[in-house]
């Protein structure tokens, strides 16, 4: 319960003033929620980036990944080729 406090001062000319001090229990207001309301957006934007980074890494990789096998395909088609030029000349 809050307890609360009047004091009340009279001037020489005959005016009151009135003071109230009142101890107790004290509304949060609506700092906290816009404080919370920050940090839900922070949170929400650094998953965002969180996410997109890991989705880039993984385009990366599959990009990597394509490349080596075009490569390897490649490679095998320098091998055939050369197979064939040597069967030609020994024939």
């Amino acid at each position: 319960m809050a307890d609360e406090r009047i004091t009340e001062v009279e001037t020489p000319s005959g005016h009151t003033h009135t003071t109230i001090v009142t101890d107790g229990e004290r509304s949060s207001g609506g700092a906290t929620w816009v404080i919370v309301l920050v940090l839900i957006v922070v949170a929400a934007v650094a998953l965002w980036i969180f996410f997109g980074m890991s989705q880039s890494e993984v385009a990366e990789n599959n990009a990597v990944a394509e490349a080596a096998g075009e490569v390897g395909d490649a490679a095998g088609q320098v091998g055939d080729a050369a197979q064939d030029a040597s069967d030609a000349v020994t024939n």
